[in-house]
């Protein structure tokens, strides 16, 4: 991993957060069908396979999506990132950094 450049400004400035789901089973995303090529399987209890990550978007760059934190309701990642939003508005980019990303 290539360190980070020092840059002082607000991280609000540089960073967004967002909530998304994960799939978190270890079933491959396809079935194979003599009659038809590929279809997706069945899911019996989606919530039970199902994580939520909490990640933090670099503005201004493509594809740059940085993990925070995953938990298992989405209450508690909710609950995270409205946490990581205040340290967020408070930290300088490389504060924030150092607190959420450099632990990837």
């Amino acid at each position: 991993m290539t360190p980070r450049r020092r840059i002082i400004g607000a991280a609000s400035e540089f960073y967004r957060l967002r909530v998304t789901s994960v799939d978190a089973t270890e079933e491959p995303d396809f079935e194979w069908h003599d009659d038809i090529l590929f279809r997706t399987p069945t899911i019996d209890h989606p919530e039970d396979r199902t994580l939520w990550a909490v990640e933090a978007v670099a503005l201004g760059e493509t594809e740059s999506v940085h993990r925070i934190s995953c938990f298992d309701s989405y209450d508690e990642a909710v609950d995270h990132a409205h946490a990581a939003e205040d340290d967020l508005a408070d930290l300088t980019k490389s504060g924030f950094e150092e607190r959420y990303l450099d632990a990837e």
